[in-house]
């Protein structure tokens, strides 16, 4: 990453932790940086980082209900952790347009994001015959409050400050995994 990358992401990430990001405008923004990259090579470079960084974090789940991962992130970053976890396609995330193996520079839209997390949770419990108001959702930003209120059992894990506020004035559980 460039100095200026490097200063970029720092803003968003103070953003994001602060809850006010504009997550659309900056996915948008990155995922035309990549126009004409080779999906292949990002591919390649998220697994060897999922293995390094991720899979020896990873620990085993609960057995007996229907598992999905629901992320921002992309294919590349949820893909090898949902194998991982044993949940094969279940990961719901956001999708980059890729043409003959090359990225186009758009996404598929709504990105998995705020109000389009909720949009693709939505199409995924009902393609398998889940119900959401019976569903349970953990996350640890203020960001997905839209998720946490789809759901009959949101749950704050490590939350950050705004969304551990909402949570006790809402008598949702909060859990501290670290």
């Amino acid at each position: 990453m460039t100095r200026w990358q490097l200063a970029r992401f720092g803003l968003w990430t103070l953003e994001y932790r602060l809850a006010i990001i504009d997550m659309s405008t900056i996915t948008r923004r990155l995922v035309q940086d990549m126009a004409g990259e080779s999906e292949a090579k990002l591919i390649a470079e998220s697994n060897r980082w999922f293995e390094e960084m991720v899979a020896p974090c990873i620990a085993p789940r609960a057995q007996g209900h229907t598992v999905a991962l629901l992320t921002a992130s992309t294919p590349y970053v949820s893909a090898p952790v949902a194998q991982a976890l044993g949940l094969d396609s279940d990961f719901i995330c956001t999708r980059l347009e890729v043409v003959d193996g090359k990225f186009t520079g758009r996404c598929i839209e709504p990105i998995c994001y705020g109000p389009g997390k909720v949009h693709w949770a939505r199409i995924f419990a009902q393609e398998r015959g889940l119900d959401l108001a019976q569903s349970y959702f953990y996350t640890d930003s203020y960001t997905d409050l839209a998720m946490l209120q789809a759901v009959g059992h949101p749950v704050a894990v490590n939350p950050d400050t705004r969304l551990l506020r909402h949570a006790r004035r809402q008598g949702w559980p909060v859990e501290y995994f670290f």
